[in-house]
């Protein structure tokens, strides 16, 4: 159900938004073809089924930002012991690997929804600053991996003599 503001613009409501995001919506879209006529799609990737053979790790969700001083790497690794974590750094790219685990499952006979992902996790960033590797501090608290590096001071303008 869509709704209008003062301007006459249509909005979506949540529900709406959700469903178009993660196709959960009743109706399927139509494609334009070039003569202006619609047409059901072929096909919906929604309803392939995953091969867990071709399973592929997650990807981590990160914020990067900086300060004046630091380059800071925050990711949200709730459940994932220290252990667990692997956050390394080569060629000024910064890896952090992992492991979610569900516990013991042994006695599930049925899922009615299963939205968190469980299993190993992956993620490669590049640094978007130099950062100088001899100068990183990572913490593990409350469920927040944060990773913070010392940034290479850089002149704003280098001079370049010409020969």
């Amino acid at each position: 159900m869509a709704r209008r503001n003062h301007d006459d613009d249509l909005l979506l409501e949540e529900d709406e938004l959700t469903a178009a995001f993660l196709g959960d919506d009743d109706t399927t879209a139509l494609v334009t073809t070039d003569d202006d006529t619609q047409q059901q799609p072929e096909g919906n990737p929604a309803d392939e089924q995953w091969d867990e053979e071709e399973a592929v790790p997650g990807q981590l969700a990160v914020d990067v930002y900086e300060t004046k001083e630091r380059l800071v790497v925050k990711a949200r690794t709730a459940g994932v012991k220290k252990d667990e974590l692997d956050v390394s750094i080569s060629d000024n790219q910064l890896t952090i690997r992992g492991t979610l685990s569900a516990g013991n499952e042994d006695d599930v006979e049925n899922y009615f929804l299963q939205e968190c992902y469980w299993g190993e996790f992956s993620r490669t960033i590049a640094l978007p600053v130099p950062v100088k590797e001899e100068e990183i501090e990572a913490l593990l608290k409350d469920g927040v991996l944060t990773i913070s590096f010392g940034k290479v001071k850089q002149d704003t303008v280098k001079k370049i003599q010409v020969l």
